[in-house]
């Protein structure tokens, strides 16, 4: 996790489980009424299936999401908790930290926003190798 805060307004991209319509979306995390689905982006990266859900990690790949502006900053605690980011980094599943959004050509659109990335070992994972994640193909995953 990185040290800036999160604050009301910030941009993330969700590219699995908190994607818009995702099966395995927590139906605790209020996200409809905490701030604003604004449909599709594209960012870097290498999208691997950890079994249920997805993560990315360094690579290239022109991968999908979906933009999202935070209204409440005070659902960041719930989120992190969701993607289970500690402070901890080498116990922490996720991290969150800061990258460029890109057009679906792969240009930099200017904006930056937050994004949920892998922090474990990824050996034995399958990569998807068109960087995009099924919205039908999550399940619920239990914390922690």
């Amino acid at each position: 996790m990185t040290g800036e805060p999160v604050q009301s307004g910030d941009l993330f991209v969700f590219y699995g489980l908190l994607k818009q319509g995702a099966a395995g979306m927590p139906a605790d995390l209020p996200l409809e009424s905490s701030g604003t689905f604004l449909g599709p982006c594209r960012f870097r990266g290498r999208l691997l299936d950890l079994g249920g859900f997805p993560g990315v990690v360094d690579g290239d790949t022109l991968c999908h999401g979906v933009r999202y502006r935070l209204a409440d900053a005070s659902l960041i605690g719930a989120i992190d908790a969701f993607e289970d980011v500690t402070d901890d980094p080498a116990t922490s599943l996720y991290i969150r930290m800061r990258i460029p959004i890109l057009a679906d050509d792969g240009a930099p659109t200017g904006e930056q926003a937050w994004i949920y990335w892998y922090n474990q070992a990824t050996d034995g994972f399958d990569v998807i190798s068109d960087g995009n994640w099924p919205l039908d193909a999550g399940r619920a995953r239990k914390n922690g």
